[in-house]
Parts: C-alpha cells; structure tokens; sequence
C-alpha cells in the first residue's frame, strides 16, 4: 500500500448528505473515476440477443486477462469457464476472425465473437417488485438497488432479480444488446451491495454508457462500514488485484505480473471504537476492490462472509452488558453501500449526479456504534 501525508484523525461525525438526484453543472471536470463493479460490456453489434452470438470489443483496462476468463466473466453465472473453454476449443468463440487457445491473452480492441450453445431457461419473466427509482428520463434511469436482490437471472437466481422487476416497470423500454437477461443493466453491483445502479432503456445509450465505464469517465463513491480503526482520517490504497490461486470467489491483493493495477480513495467520516464509518472512491473498476482494499489494510466491511468471515452483525457484539432476550441482528449483510453516481448523459450531455440514502439496516448499525462504541 502506498500512502500521502497524514491528516489528523477525526473525532466528530460527518453528516452524509441525503439528496436523491440532481442534474450537475457541465463546468465540472469529467472525472477519472469508476467503481469497483463489472461493466456489462460494450456490444460492436448492438442488435444482439439472448441466442444470437455476442460480439465484444476488449477495452485497455481488460488487457492481459486471459481469455477463457474475460468471455466467462462478461457471460456471468450463465455459463462455466469448462463451457467457454470448449466453445473456445470448437472455434466458436473467435478472435480477430481467428480460432484462439483459452490461455490467450486478450489484447486492446481485440474483436471477440462469442456463439455459446442456446440456455436452457428463458426469457426474464416480468415481476411486480416495486423500484426506488431516484432519476429517469427517456434514455435512462437511476435506481437505488435494495440489498439482498441479484442484478440479473443467472443460474439459482431466476426470479427476485432487479431485471425481473426492470420487465415489469420498463418491458420494452429496455436496451438488449448484451441480451434479454442482462436488458438494460449496464453494469452490476453484488448481491448484498446496495445503492444506484445505472439503466438504459436503449441499446444506442446502453453501447455509450458502457464506453463510459470502460474508459473510467463515471465517477462512484460508495460508503462502508468497517471493523477496525484506520490510522489516517484520508489516504489512498494502492494493491494490484488478481483471481485467489484457490478459490474463484476471491480476489487478492498481488504483486505478480500478471495482477491489474488497482486503486482506492477513501475519507473517514466518523469514528467509532473498533469501528470506522468511510467514504470510498475507486479509481479502477476491479472485481470486489473496495472489499479486497479494505481487508487489506486491516478493516474489512462489517459482515463481509467472503472477506471479513462473518455474515451478520449482532447488538450483543458492541455491548457485552445487554440483558438476555435482548439481542438482535444489526445487519446481515456486508455494510457497503453505492452512495454517489456522476457520469455525463450520453444523449444531453449534462452532467448527472444521483445519490441513495443510506439503507434501514446500515443506519440501524450506526445508531447502534453511536450508542455503544462513540469514539472517545
């Protein structure tokens, strides 16, 4: 980790401002910012649809990634990496026109055409799941993703999911181009990460925003709530990522060649004992980098079960003193939060800014570490 200079530490409480949405000057520098999600990728062709074949444009950040793993990653849950490799084998997976080897590593603007055996499931089926949407228009819209809800139908998660509710509120108002199980979603957020997440109702706007992730031009910042006190009140945290060598749900911070370059500001808002409140801007899109930053420094997200070995947070944790029969679960999922969207509108140009309100649990959290764990 490489470090600034040291601010002194903070004792007081820094309010997180609580705005839904507002349009933001086009004086504002474009940012070099994106946040630690997987943006669905930019379609060449973008007419594609759930059986036809799947044409992919490798962007710089993605440069290096082998390329069983870049077409498994961009398929999702849809298909195994065993799949890939075999269409990869049987040339219908393609580069440049080419047949490949699933080692190959995909280079800058390298055309992959990807023709994967029809699924076996169908079509999204639309549900009526309501939707905390902060901003739409034509084009787009910004919603505040609740946790617990998968982004999209992927094996064990066909129903529930934010497109199922997208087909309800939206049906055809929905970009396809990466597919009807992914329509609209132009990049994703994890299970039990909660806060805004972009949607586009068409594929012109879909193919635009998605070029605006990849090229780092979307500003994200998230909010986190962390075990352990970090030393400075900002910093940043700089640790390449790759895949863990033994188990495909992890990432780790690595100093091999072949891991990507990652990087995370953070501010600390509030301090608790044993505790920090903090505000979270990557400055890559790496798979789970705040989750992977943070641990790394010693301060996992609170009931982060991949990466902090927990699932929940219980009251009796922050007071040993609590009468029996008055204990409860504070939070069952990890603590982190999408607070803050910025990018420029693909079709007006304006700068747009959309922001979520904490979420009940994350607020019944800190209530509950003002109460028990104030920073003395």
């Amino acid at each position: 980790m490489k470090a600034r200079a040291a601010k002194p530490r903070a004792a007081a409480h820094k309010p997180i401002k609580q705005v839904w949405y507002h349009p933001v000057s086009d004086a504002i520098d474009e940012p070099d910012d994106i946040d630690d999600t997987i943006p669905e990728p930019a379609a060449i062709v973008s007419s594609v649809r759930l059986r036809e074949p799947l044409n992919l444009l490798v962007m710089i950040k993605s440069e290096g990634m082998r390329l069983d793993q870049y077409v498994q990653l961009h398929l999702g849950t849809d298909f195994s990496r065993t799949d890939v490799q075999k269409s990869i084998v049987s040339g219908s997976i393609t580069v440049n026109g080419k047949s490949s080897k699933p080692g190959y590593k995909v280079r800058k603007l390298d055309k992959l055409h990807v023709a994967m055996p029809e699924p076996t499931h169908e079509i999204p089926v639309p549900e009526d799941i309501p939707l905390h949407i902060l901003y739409q228009d034509d084009h787009l819209v910004l919603i505040n993703k609740p946790p617990h809800m998968v982004v999209h139908p992927a094996k064990g998660n066909w129903s529930g999911t934010l497109v199922n509710a997208l087909q309800w509120h939206f049906r055809e108002h929905l970009s396809t181009g990466n597919g009807h199980l992914r329509a609209g979603i132009v990049h994703r957020l994890d299970k039990d990460t909660s806060g805004v997440i972009l949607v586009a109702k068409d594929d012109v706007t879909h193919r635009e925003l998605s070029m605006q992730f990849e090229s780092r031009k979307v500003f994200k910042e998230y909010v986190a709530i962390v075990a352990g006190e970090l030393d400075r009140d900002s910093d940043y945290i700089e640790g390449a990522l790759k895949m863990h060598p033994h188990d495909r749900l992890k990432m780790v911070v690595s100093t091999d060649a072949d891991a990507k370059h990652a990087l995370s500001y953070y501010e600390v808002l509030e301090r608790f004992r044993g505790f920090t409140l903090v505000k979270v801007q990557p400055r890559t899109g790496r798979t789970h980098q705040i989750r992977v930053h943070l641990l790394h420094v010693g301060c996992p997200v609170l009931a982060d079960k991949i990466y902090g070995g927990r699932v929940s947070v219980k009251l009796s944790e922050l007071t040993p003193e609590l009468p029996d029969g008055e204990d409860s679960v504070l939070i069952g999922r990890q603590a982190l939060h999408a607070f803050r969207l910025r990018f420029q509108h693909p079709r007006t140009e304006q700068w747009i800014e959309a922001e979520a309100p904490l979420p009940p649990d994350m607020r019944c959290l800190l209530e509950a570490l003002r109460q028990y764990r104030p920073y003395r």
